[in-house]
């Protein structure tokens, strides 16, 4: 009996494409150098494997383009100096609250509750790249929750990275199609599923958007 293209695809089999996809995006994410250069061809095959390749070609293609320092300089501009792209999921969230380093503390004590030595390199610990090494190669459920609780902060840099045309959207967007359910298409319908702005309080639990915490 034939099976149908469903059940081809075992829970492992989908474990590992976000293992692949969450370590992969978080590795193109982070600041380049030249081990990343040197590891691009590992990383699109590995990305090829597991059916996730068009999310990242435009990123592959622009980092192979690029002069190491053009594309160091490049990052810094995007995403270290332009709020537009943050890459630090609480900054979404709470901005510059006083709210902001309870949460911080609160990732720190996650990574903590894993058993595992997270090593945070002098980074915040919600550093997009950090937190998705963690769910690709630490601890998956801990780390999967952490993306799953900041799915309004990966929604909008995806938005963000859209608007302006730059390669390491399709990144994003490979998150987020991981982690399942429906993407909001503006920054309006999001905030609304955030029900608010961040506010200056202090034991207020974030409101957390609607979608699954595992892809169906």
């Amino acid at each position: 009996m034939a099976k149908s293209a469903t059940s081809q695809h075992s829970p492992i089999d989908a474990q590992r494409r976000s293992a692949v996809v969450f370590r992969a995006a978080g590795l193109l994410l982070d600041y380049p150098d030249q081990a990343m250069i040197d590891n691009l061809d590992l990383i699109d095959e590995a990305v090829t494997e597991v059916g996730a390749r068009e999310f990242f070609v435009e990123t592959l293609a622009h980092l192979r383009r690029l002069p190491l320092m053009e594309l160091q300089s490049w990052h810094v501009q995007e995403f270290d100096l332009s709020r537009r792209h943050a890459l630090h999921l609480t900054y979404w969230t709470d901005g510059d609250t006083r709210r902001r380093g309870e949460v911080l503390a609160s990732i720190k004590q996650t990574y903590r509750d894993s058993g595992l030595l997270v090593d945070l390199d002098g980074e915040l610990p919600d550093h997009l790249p950090m937190v998705l090494e963690f769910a690709a190669t630490g601890h998956p459920e801990l780390g999967r929750a952490i993306l799953n609780r900041y799915r309004a902060s990966l929604e909008l840099l995806r938005i963000g990275l859209e608007k302006d045309s730059l390669p390491h959207a399709g990144l994003v967007a490979a998150i987020c199609h991981e982690l399942g359910g429906e993407s909001p298409q503006t920054r309006e319908l999001v905030r609304t599923l955030m029900a608010g702005p961040p506010a200056e309080s202090v034991g207020v639990e974030p409101v957390l958007l609607p979608y699954p915490s595992v892809r169906s």
